[in-house]
């Protein structure tokens, strides 16, 4: 198990959704070595479709920039060990919010 404690840097998701992300990514960091970001990431998805409904989407890196929009209540950027965390549940535009985020280098 991690030693390490997530760093939320920005969200907008309820209290236990963002527990449940950060439990989720350290969980995933436990299964798979630390370099198999895409591994990952498709742990957390696919945690949080059977959780909270299909169309999320993850990001896990090092470093990465990115601008998205989302379903209002369902994004987290957060750190945790050496690697940063973008998890977000994808939104038509009518009905979302954009956020443009940059990783950690």
């Amino acid at each position: 198990m991690l030693e390490g404690k997530a760093v939320v840097e920005d969200t907008d998701m309820p209290a236990r959704m963002q527990a449940a992300a950060t439990s989720a990514a350290s969980r995933a960091l436990d299964l798979f070595d630390v370099d198999d970001c895409r591994a990952i990431a498709g742990h957390i998805k696919t945690e949080f479709d059977r959780r909270y409904g299909m169309g999320w989407q993850c990001v896990v890196g090092a470093s990465f920039g990115c601008f998205f929009t989302h379903s209002s209540g369902t994004f987290i950027y957060f750190s945790l060990e050496r690697l940063t965390f973008l998890l977000f549940k994808a939104a038509a535009v009518t009905a979302a919010t954009s956020c443009a985020s940059s990783g950690i280098s």
